[in-house]
């Protein structure tokens, strides 16, 4: 049995643990909120885009734009991982990661090429050396913005015009609670028709019923490549939010956990005093008895 001395050495590293616990489930809850608010914006302007491009485009075309063309045959395939910079997250990572490592083997099979680009450090010291790199962006799920989603939307929309690679698809965690993240792949270019499938019933307007300025066609121009850049946004957002469920959920079980251990070693350190307490009192009566 351990000493008394070790079983308070024990009991202090544990409550200190809970403070950390229990500060670290605070902090990811109150970012967790800001992340979903984030979320539900990111979804309302997603959805005046649609209308706007549904209403001066009316049934949308892949020759339109380059980014809505396939590729003729499509050999090279681009991978987009979101992933966390730090732990403690339970199995955030993990998860993606096997899904991720089943996604290229699926690509593999069918004779496709797999290059990956990362979104996250964890994913990156992963599959840094196991699959080819396009390139890593440090720094930019911790707070998720639209000018790092539009960098990294413009560098993807240069490889696939270029032809450096045939197509491009993202995988994030898809946030469904704080208690479930389901990772799931998104194509990203060309651009999916189903995209521009989220808006209202409003009727499409004919480009002979007026003179617009700039072009219809112009205008559809500019309004693609923002709705890559927002897809590529609102995956940020997507995985800052699981992110943060999954270490606030995480720091609660740990909280929990630990709560048990400190009811568990207090009874053995309270058993250990007794029992010390026994034995120090037969040797009081023994000495007593043998004057």
């Amino acid at each position: 049995m351990a000493s008394i001395k070790e079983y308070n050495r024990k009991l202090s590293s544990l409550k200190n643990t809970v403070k950390i616990t229990k500060t670290m489930k605070m902090v990811s809850a109150s970012k967790l909120r800001r992340a979903q608010e984030a979320e539900n914006r990111a979804k309302d302007y997603a959805h005046e885009v649609n209308n706007l491009i549904y209403r001066v485009a009316g049934s949308v075309k892949e020759d339109m734009h380059p980014l809505l063309q396939p590729a003729a045959e499509t050999k090279n395939i681009l991978l987009l991982v979101f992933s966390s910079d730090k732990g403690l997250c339970g199995g955030f990572n993990n998860t993606l990661i096997k899904y991720v490592e089943g996604r290229c083997a699926a690509f593999e099979a069918e004779g496709k090429a797999v290059s990956m680009a990362f979104c996250g450090r964890r994913g990156f010291l992963h599959f840094g050396n196991r699959a080819p790199v396009f390139k890593n962006y440090a720094g930019v799920t911790a707070a998720p913005n639209s000018r790092d989603a539009a960098e990294i939307a413009e560098e993807l929309e240069a490889a696939f015009v270029s032809g450096r690679v045939d197509e491009v698809h993202m995988i994030y965690n898809h946030f469904v609670s704080p208690l479930s993240q389901v990772p799931q792949m998104d194509q990203l270019m060309p651009l999916p028709m189903s995209t521009l499938d989220d808006h209202d019933s409003v009727e499409t307007i004919r480009e002979e019923d007026f003179i617009s300025e700039p072009p219809l066609s112009e205008l559809l121009e500019r309004l693609i490549p923002r709705l890559v850049v927002f897809k590529v946004f609102y995956a940020l957002l997507e995985n800052a939010a699981g992110e943060h469920g999954a270490r606030m959920t995480a720091m609660d079980n740990a909280t929990t956990n630990a709560n048990k251990m400190i009811d568990e070693y207090t009874l053995l350190r309270n058993r250990a005093r007794q029992a010390a307490i026994t034995t120090e009192l037969i040797e009081i009566i023994s000495g007593a008895e043998a004057l």
